[in-house]
């Protein structure tokens, strides 16, 4: 698989798709989701993975996105996402209240190809609330009083992440992170981003096959060095905590942000 530029990845992206992004920790697509607001990306329909970070409060500061379905949205260390509370007071967006193994659980629905699974642990809350596609049944297999909570498949139309490394074949190499893998088998389209190519076949290597992602499941790669950032990659480069408290600190105002995108997203060199 040739890589493209990455400027040809984000159009890759069209308006209104039903995005899928990773946290901070694991993996985000930082440099993709700069592209994306360098290309005007508007009404995105994002899905953190299980929360949201950098790359989803930078995209829907810039007006990027219609709605997200989150369980949290922060910056870290630095606190709340400031973009995402400032939306979310305007009225701006739509989000849709999730939960870590919610989310999970509805993508490991659509990576086995059912149209639901059961989760336990979300009745009694509110949550349920302002979820009526969540369903709560009666479990078929006890005999009385034994309440389970049914959650849809979802199947994201895009799944965007960074990578360390893919093969010259196209598998891209996620490590022990392996929620990855599962949102690329749920995913519909696979996009990455990766700091190079190697040489070879990573699935003919016993020692790297299991952390693995197929090239079946991967429609484009580009070249992102540094393409995590300011997120960290793991065995590469640390999370740059200095730089996300900055915009931590800028983006709490639409003056500071707008002079954010202006020094570090709309001059930024696309590699």
């Amino acid at each position: 698989m040739t890589p493209i530029a990455l400027a040809a990845l984000a159009e890759l992206i069209p308006d209104g798709t039903l995005l899928a992004l990773p946290p901070d920790t694991s993996l985000s697509p930082g440099a993709l989701a700069r592209a994306l607001v360098r290309r005007g990306a508007r009404g995105l329909r994002l899905l953190g993975v299980p929360v949201s970070g950098y790359a989803t409060d930078l995209l829907i500061g810039a007006g990027c996105v219609a709605s997200v379905q989150t369980s949290a949205a922060t910056i870290g260390e630095a606190g709340l996402a400031p973009r995402f509370a400032a939306a979310l007071a305007r009225g701006t967006i739509t989000v849709i209240d999730a939960t870590c193994p919610a989310i999970h659980t509805m993508l490991q629905a659509a990576e086995k190809g059912v149209p639901f699974m059961p989760l336990r642990g979300v009745i009694g809350s509110d949550l349920l609330a302002h979820r009526p596609d969540w369903k709560v049944i009666d479990n078929p297999f006890a005999a009385s009083g034994d309440p389970i909570l049914l959650l849809p498949a979802l199947s994201p139309e895009v799944a965007a992440f960074h990578a360390g490394y893919a093969d010259a074949v196209g598998n891209v190499h996620v490590g022990r992170r392996r929620e990855l893998a599962t949102l690329a088998h749920a995913s519909r389209r696979v996009l990455v981003t990766v700091e190079r190519v190697v040489p070879g076949n990573l699935l003919e290597d016993e020692h790297l096959a299991a952390g693995t992602i197929s090239a079946a499941y991967v429609e484009a790669i580009a070249l992102a060095p540094r393409g995590a950032w300011p997120a960290g990659l793991p065995g590469d480069y640390p999370i740059d905590a200095a730089h996300l408290a900055e915009y931590a600190g800028a983006a709490r105002s639409a003056e500071g942000f707008r002079d954010y995108l202006a020094r570090h997203v709309m001059n930024e060199v696309a590699a």
